[in-house]
């Protein structure tokens, strides 16, 4: 007898993926997805918006919510509406991954544990970078430790960079998803448009080729996008907030902000699969950090 499609129960879900600024959550969620949707580097707070990866496999669909770092420092608007973010996700979840880094249990961390024991969902606790740790003898004490900390529904040692254990992971999220039919088409892999990723990835190109040298006050906004056939033409606006800033990130003749635009290029062309025609702006808008309607203008309300 056939069985009707109809028949088949599914099971979908959303997890957050959470934990203080710079333990590896983005580099979690693309590897998780085998596919890059979420902006990355070694600076904290790299990630800013709430940004949905999806996978689909088989009866299960899991919508993975990637959240900027709990961040407990500055009270600039910014600041507050990322940890606005990471509060909004966490009450409406089937389940939390709660990534920390190696044996590191700092305030940081305890701050985001206290954010999620109230919000009564199951916790996996995953303990990121296990490859980079040096001293074994000294993990299981450190496990035993955080396990004092709090009743986690699992805790489990992972490198999001390598891919250790991930398919680990993978199995225990899909086990707390509820029944229920999918949010969202098979296919699809995000919520967020190709505008967004491309201002994205511009932004982590700055990002990583600067360092220390610009602050996390930079932003990208993407004043034209256009899709053809064969080529997509994307006119990108990168905002900073003084003048020093903005010399920096041109650099002498331009040609740091062409080598920003070149490697940003590149990327854009393996991840949408068509040639890019990349063309980059920098303008001082001082505050902007701290200013509710440019905020807002960005995208940071959505």
């Amino acid at each position: 007898m056939k069985i009707s499609e109809d028949s088949v129960k599914t099971y979908c879900g959303y997890v957050a993926i959470v934990g203080r600024p710079n333990v590896g959550k983005s580099t979690l969620l693309n590897h998780l997805l085998k596919q890059k949707i979420s902006i990355t580097s070694r600076k904290p707070q790299t990630t800013r918006h709430r940004i949905l990866g999806i996978e689909t496999e088989g009866q299960h669909q899991c919508v993975f919510v990637d959240t900027p770092g709990f961040n407990s420092g500055e009270n600039k608007a910014l600041n507050r509406i990322m940890n606005e973010t990471v509060l909004s996700v966490i009450a409406d979840v089937d389940l939390v991954l709660f990534v920390v880094d190696r044996l590191s249990f700092n305030r940081g961390d305890v701050q985001v544990l206290d954010l999620l024991k109230k919000s009564k969902v199951p916790i996996i606790l995953a303990i990121n970078k296990i490859d980079l740790v040096k001293t074994k003898n000294d993990f299981l004490p450190h496990i035993q430790r955080l396990s004092s900390l709090f009743q986690f529904a699992e805790i489990v040692p992972i490198s999001a960079s390598t891919g250790y254990n991930l398919d680990l992971i993978t199995r225990l999220t899909t086990n707390f998803l509820p029944e229920s039919p999918f949010l969202f088409p098979t296919d699809q892999i995000t919520d967020r448009s190709s505008r967004f990723l491309a201002a994205e990835l511009i932004r982590e190109k700055i990002t990583r080729q600067l360092g220390d040298e610009i602050p996390y006050e930079v932003s990208v906004e993407i004043e034209n996008f256009q899709d053809n056939e064969k080529i997509i033409t994307i006119g990108g606006l990168i905002l900073v907030d003084k003048p020093g800033q903005k010399k920096i990130i041109v650099g002498k003749g331009g040609g740091r902000l062409k080598r920003i635009g070149s490697v940003a290029r590149e990327e854009m062309e393996t991840i949408f699969g068509k040639k890019i025609m990349l063309r980059l702006w920098v303008k001082v808008k001082g505050g902007w950090a701290d200013d509710q309607r440019a905020l807002q203008s960005l995208g940071f309300f959505d």
